[in-house]
C-alpha cells in the first residue's frame, strides 16, 4: 500500500507536522528524506530495509559515497542531499554555541563536538578557541592519526591560539572504537599542552574525548 493511502495521522510528513520531528521513528525520518520508495516498497519500507542493512541510522549517515550508493534506492543525488543536510546541521549547532558563553551551554558544545568528530574512522584532535568571555572564535581540526605525544605538537597549538588571539581553549578528540575513556597518552599530551599554553597566558578549560559518550577531563578532575 502506498503511503498516500495510509490514514493521515500515520503518514510521516503529516505526523511530523502534527506532533513534531521527535515523535517520528528513525525509519519515518529517513522515509521523509528518501521521499519515494522503489517498486514493491513504500518509502518507509525502504527506510526500514536500509536501516537494517546498515545496522542503524548512525552507520548510514556516516557511510562513504561508494558504500552508500551501492544500496537499492540510493545513489549519488541522494548522497549529495544527505551531505548537505548533515553540513547544515553542523553549521546550525556551531551558530548556536557561537552566540554565547560556551561554558553556559555545555550540552550544545558536547553535541557539536560529537557531530564534528564522532564519524571519523581515525583519531582527530581539534581545538575550540575562545575569547576572554568564553565565546567561540573558531573550531579547528589540527592533527590526524593516533593521538599521542608524537602526533600532537604543542608548539603548533600555541602558534594557532596566538594567531586567533584566543584567551582559552577546549581540546577534543575522538576514539573511533566508541570507548571514550581517556588513555594515559591522552592525559600526558593534555598536560604538555596545558603547560605550553600557560606560558602565553592561555587557559585550558577542558579536553573532551568523543566516543559513544563524551568524557570531560574537567569533570573528571584531570586538568
Amino acid at each position: 500500500m502506498a503511503i498516500s493511502d495510509w490514514p493521515a495521522q500515520e503518514r510521516p510528513r503529516e505526523k511530523l507536522l502534527q506532533k513534531g520531528a521527535d515523535a517520528l521513528s528513525d525509519a519515518e525520518l529517513l522515509a521523509i528524506f528518501l521521499r519515494t520508495g522503489v517498486q514493491g516498497y513504500s518509502a518507509v519500507d525502504l527506510a526500514r530495509l536500509l536501516l537494517d542493512d546498515f545496522g542503524g541510522l548512525r552507520p548510514l549517515l556516516q557511510a562513504g559515497e561508494s558504500e552508500f550508493c551501492q544500496r537499492h534506492g540510493l545513489g549519488p543525488a541522494k548522497f549529495v542531499q544527505l551531505q548537505a543536510v548533515l553540513e547544515m546541521a553542523r553549521r546550525h549547532l556551531f551558530e548556536n554555541i557561537q552566540r554565547g558563553d560556551a561554558l553556559t551551554s555545555p550540552d550544545e558544545t558536547r553535541h557539536y563536538l560529537r557531530t564534528e568528530l564522532q564519524h571519523y574512522p581515525h583519531e582527530v584532535f581539534a581545538c575550540l578557541f575562545l575569547d576572554n568571555r568564553n565565546r567561540i572564535i573558531s573550531f579547528d581540526k589540527m592533527f590526524y592519526g593516533t593521538i599521542d605525544g608524537a602526533s600532537v605538537y604543542p608548539r603548533e597549538v600555541v602558534k594557532l591560539a596566538l594567531k586567533k588571539n584566543a584567551a582559552a581553549v577546549i581540546f577534543a578528540h575522538n576514539h573511533p572504537s566508541g570507548v571514550a575513556e581517556p588513555s594515559r597518552s591522552d592525559e600526558q599530551i593534555t598536560q604538555r599542552l596545558k603547560q605550553a599554553l600557560e606560558v602565553v597566558d592561555i587557559r585550558v578549560l577542558d579536553h573532551m574525548v568523543i566516543g559513544d559518550e563524551v568524557v570531560s577531563f574537567a569533570e573528571r578532575g584531570l586538568l
